[in-house]
């Protein structure tokens, strides 16, 4: 893509109204764009990282044989009365039509979900199934903040799983667990799976997700000598005591953001919808129920949050909007434009995404927005490379300088 036919344009100063750093990097850099608080919408570049992110969760979720579906955002609000969740959850987003019906906004999905399962789900054979999809959730948060990492309107992946026993839902949560734990390999995070409440979702234990970083809003207990892991408000420890599962390391206490979720379901919902299948011995069972959340957007500003350094966003490969940032510096060099063009032309060719800074500005202006955007390898096309015979290379989250030549350069993004 050509940078001088992108639409959007860099901002110099951070918003005055954001005091998050994602928010302020992802405005400025051109990748966002706030509506109000709580809301933002996802110009070219922001959408491109949010589908690679998108896209890695599907992949791992396809793994494991979740099966994607597209679920309804307008919720008639007659299964939310019959679970008790329209009166017992306050960030429900009510609408009142013209028909003098109610409707709502979901916020979750299981209102949705186990009406469907239901429909197909009507013996032992047809368990376990898992149930997924990637789209918008709307909650009304009464102080939206943290920029895209807690918001009235977002992103999420959630997949519900079905089970005739709680020990095959055990067995599934250990290989959600491992394809989560995955999903953050991939994006370059660590997450330290924590024990917590359950809130309004399950009375049961819950677990989530967590990456340090000092952006979040949790606080955590954490073992350095093995994965023992606990939020703070469900902990009967303090920092600095002996771990209590490994009786050798320190519990440390630090911050952190919460990246995905599970909750035992139990029967809650079946009951609630009368949902029950036949088992082997022709009796009538409620199957136990799984949730398991990712939020997109939050992971998506989360990993802002941790990377960046004081110059701008620094994407991980993997979910970068593009891989290379291609920087023409010509001062009217014919020469120069060739020679980016014939480079623009070979990397796409060999499947590179490229963004091709064609732009007539400075080069200061040209190196202080391929900084802040975060593309991970910037690659200079000038007169001096041109006489060198090779491009100069610049990674943008170690800063190491190299020099290559077309063929090697096109060999490293290849192999």
């Amino acid at each position: 893509m050509k940078q001088s036919k992108l639409f959007v344009k860099t901002r110099r100063e951070a918003p005055k109204d954001e005091v998050s750093k994602n928010a302020q990097l992802l405005i400025r850099a051109g990748y966002v764009h706030k509506e109000m608080a709580g809301v933002y919408s996802y110009l070219p570049l922001g959408r491109r990282v949010l589908q690679k992110v998108e896209q890695i969760i599907r992949e791992e979720m396809d793994a494991i044989g979740g099966q994607e579906i597209r679920m309804a955002t307008l919720h008639p609000s007659e299964p939310w009365k019959q679970t008790g969740a329209w009166d017992g959850v306050d960030v429900l987003f009510k609408i009142n039509s013209r028909t003098e019906k109610e409707y709502a906004l979901g916020q979750s999905e299981e209102e949705i979900v186990t009406p469907i399962a239901q429909q197909y789900v009507t013996s032992y054979k047809d368990l376990p199934v898992a149930i997924y999809q990637i789209g918008q959730k709307y909650r009304d948060e009464l102080r939206a903040k943290s920029g895209i990492m807690r918001g009235r309107e977002f992103g999420m992946k959630d997949m519900y799983s079905f089970h005739a026993t709680q020990e095959d839902f055990d067995r599934f949560y250990a290989v959600v667990k491992g394809a989560y734990l995955n999903v953050y390999k991939r994006m370059g995070l660590v997450a330290k799976v924590t024990e917590a409440s359950g809130g309004s979702f399950s009375e049961k234990i819950s677990y989530e997700f967590e990456v340090l970083t000092d952006a979040g809003e949790d606080v955590i207990f954490y073992c350095e000598n093995c994965d023992f892991c606990v939020e703070d408000e469900i902990a009967k420890i303090k920092p600095g005591e002996a771990c209590p599962r490994c009786s050798v390391g320190v519990l440390k206490e630090a911050k952190s953001v919460e990246v995905g979720n599970v909750f035992d379901l139990g029967q809650k919902y079946p009951k609630a919808f009368n949902f029950t299948y036949k088992a082997e011995d022709g009796t009538d069972h409620h199957p136990i129920v799984g949730c398991f959340g990712i939020g997109t957007t939050r992971l998506m500003g989360t990993i802002v949050e941790v990377f960046a350094d004081e110059k701008g966003i620094v994407w991980p490969e993997s979910v970068a909007p593009f891989r290379v940032h291609l920087i023409e510096i010509a001062n009217d060099n014919d020469d120069v434009k060739k020679e980016a063009a014939e480079l623009y032309r070979e990397l796409n060719e060999a499947g590179v995404e490229v963004l091709w800074d064609d732009r007539d500005a400075r080069a200061g202006e040209k190196f202080a927005d391929s900084e802040l955007m975060g593309i991970p390898l910037r690659v200079v096309v000038s007169e001096k490379t041109l006489a060198a015979g090779k491009f100069e290379c610049v990674h943008r989250a170690s800063g190491k300088t190299e020099h290559k030549s077309i063929t090697e350069l096109i060999g490293h993004l290849t192999a």
